[in-house]
C-alpha cells in the first residue's frame, strides 16, 4: 500500500494495530476522519486519551470503573450475597446484556494456564478469597468459559473454599465446550445462567 502522505501512513499503521482491523479497513477509517470536522476529530482524540488515562479498575471486583468502586458494586439494588466469577470485563458485559443476573461480580483477569505461564498468583483469586471471608456471601457462580483452563480455574478456587458454607454453582453447559463465554448469544447465555447447576454435578457430567 503506497501513501502520498506520511501522516496518513502513520495513522493507518496505528489503526491497523487494533484487533480485527486490517490495512484496508484502517485506511477507510482514516479517510473517514479526514472528511470530518476538525473539532469532531479533536473530540474523538480527546475522549480516547481521557478514557485511557483516567480509567480505573474497581478495588472490589476489578471491573473497569470511573471511580475506586465501580457502579455495579455501588448499586444498592443488587444482591450483595452473590458473586459471579468471570474471566474478564467482556464477560461482565455479556452477562449484563442478558438481564438475568442482579448480584455482584469478580473479574479474575484471566484463567489458570500453566502452559502460558499463568498461575493462581497472577489472577485476582487472593482478593476473591478475601471477599468470601469478609463479606456475607451465600452463593458463588462460576461463569467461566467451558474450556480446560476454565474448568481448572473453577476446580482450584473450589478447593480453596471447600470448608466455607457457601453454595457453589456454575453455568449449565448451554455454552459449547471449548467456546468463549463472550461470544455466546444472549439467549443461550441467559438460559445457561437461569439453569445453573451445582458445580460438582457439572464437573461429573464433563468427565
Amino acid at each position: 500500500m503506497i501513501f502520498s502522505s506520511i501522516l496518513i501512513e502513520d495513522a493507518v499503521s496505528q489503526f491497523s494495530k487494533l484487533p480485527g482491523i486490517g490495512k484496508k479497513t484502517a485506511l477507510r477509517l482514516v479517510l473517514h476522519l479526514l472528511k470530518q470536522d476538525k473539532n469532531q476529530v479533536e473530540l474523538f482524540s480527546h475522549l480516547i486519551s481521557k478514557m485511557r488515562n483516567e480509567i480505573q479498575f474497581c478495588a472490589k471486583c476489578h471491573n473497569v470503573s470511573d471511580h475506586e468502586i465501580c457502579r455495579l458494586c455501588n448499586d444498592f439494588a443488587r444482591k450483595k450475597n452473590q458473586i459471579c466469577i468471570v474471566e474478564n470485563i467482556r464477560d461482565v458485559m455479556a452477562i449484563e446484556a442478558t438481564q438475568q443476573y442482579s448480584g455482584m461480580y469478580h473479574v479474575l483477569g484471566g484463567l489458570i494456564s500453566p502452559l502460558d505461564g499463568i498461575g493462581p498468583e497472577t489472577l485476582t483469586i487472593a482478593s476473591l478469597i478475601n471477599r468470601i471471608e469478609t463479606e456475607e456471601i451465600e452463593e458463588l457462580i462460576f461463569a467461566l468459559s467451558p474450556t480446560l483452563e476454565g474448568d481448572t480455574t473453577s476446580y482450584y478456587i473450589t478447593k480453596k473454599i471447600h470448608n466455607k458454607p457457601i453454595k457453589i454453582t456454575a453455568l449449565s453447559r448451554g455454552v459449547a465446550f471449548g467456546g468463549e463465554l463472550e461470544y455466546a448469544d444472549e439467549l443461550t447465555l441467559a438460559r445457561s445462567f437461569v439453569n445453573r447447576l451445582p458445580i460438582d454435578k457439572l464437573v461429573n457430567t464433563s468427565n
